[in-house]
């Protein structure tokens, strides 16, 4: 590194006098120095035009490797820096239900990281209920669920609300229809998330309500499965809003849908927290964090 160091400074001066008082040292001190990055590398670096040096081929890829290295070590001492400017480590576990996992979590995590990039951060996932049983216990710090929890001893903070979206192939006979209303969902083919968690109880109850029997192909568990089941199958899905990111509805070639009664399908994302978590100065920063984010965002 530090041949490299001092044959970048003769380049860039363009001349051993200049560069020796520079860096400090006697121009046949210098010259050494070349020779011995010369011998190493096996290749002539600069060949003499009367009183000036220029590179060969060699000495400009070899100067090229100098910059590189010259910006590695800046990027490495920022990093330090960052180091010791972020404090010591910190962890926080959080509980999610799987469906926030997939299209909360993610972000949240990602924006709070970009802060404090020494926090270590656990995930533990279960159905809500399991979620709010794990934060009650202190088995997690936080929990982040698809409702609004109203529990002794916890903590909730509603993030944003939510809503149910159809979602079809590009293609699919109901792409073209105006006016889609909650018949055209009877006996429509659809792919759904599994039974048992807060979006399907949520569609179960839709369904019932106005008496709709749609055709379950499959039910699964994640929303990236489903999505690209949706467009392979030519079925159509139920999915909330807030997954639904404009990039992954282009990617897998679909197409949203809005209808009235989807809208009131409205569900509350929030974070929920323990009196003894209130204490722990990591996870109320995450708490903070995850509010402000929301409030940017929406």
């Amino acid at each position: 590194m530090e041949l490299l160091d001092v044959f970048a400074v003769v380049v860039e001066q363009v001349s051993l006098n200049k560069a020796s008082q520079i860096l400090n040292l006697s121009q046949p001190a210098l010259s050494r120095k070349i020779m011995k990055l010369e011998e190493e590398l096996g290749a002539q670096l600069f060949v003499r035009k009367g009183k000036r040096l220029e590179l060969t081929k060699a000495g400009e890829l070899c100067y090229d490797h100098a910059l590189e290295m010259r910006h590695l070590e800046r990027k490495f001492k920022q990093a330090i820096q960052l180091y010791k400017s972020a404090g010591s480590h910190a962890s926080i576990t959080i509980g999610a239900s799987l469906t926030t996992l997939q299209s909360t979590t993610p972000d949240l995590i990602n924006d709070y990281l970009q802060n404090y990039p020494l926090t270590e951060i656990k995930l533990l996932t279960g159905k809500t209920h399991e979620v709010v049983t794990m934060v009650k216990d202190n088995k997690v710090d936080i929990g982040i669920v698809a409702s609004l929890i109203n529990a002794t001893s916890l903590h909730c903070e509603p993030l944003f609300d939510d809503h149910l979206c159809l979602v079809l192939p590009a293609g699919h006979p109901l792409v073209q229809k105006s006016g889609i209303t909650m018949s055209d969902l009877n006996e429509l083919p659809m792919i759904l998330f599994s039974k048992g968690t807060w979006y399907r109880i949520l569609m179960d109850e839709m369904f019932n309500r106005f008496t709709i029997f749609p055709n379950v192909q499959m039910e699964i568990d994640s929303f990236e499965a489903i999505m690209r089941l949706v467009s392979t199958c030519k079925t159509a899905t139920l999915l909330p809003k807030s997954y639904l990111r404009e990039d992954l509805i282009r990617n897998n070639d679909l197409v949203l849908r809005q209808l009235t009664e989807l809208e009131q399908t409205k569900r509350t994302t929030s974070i929920i927290y323990s009196d003894q978590a209130a204490d722990h100065q990591e996870s109320m920063r995450f708490v903070q964090q995850a509010l402000n984010y929301f409030i940017k965002s929406h």
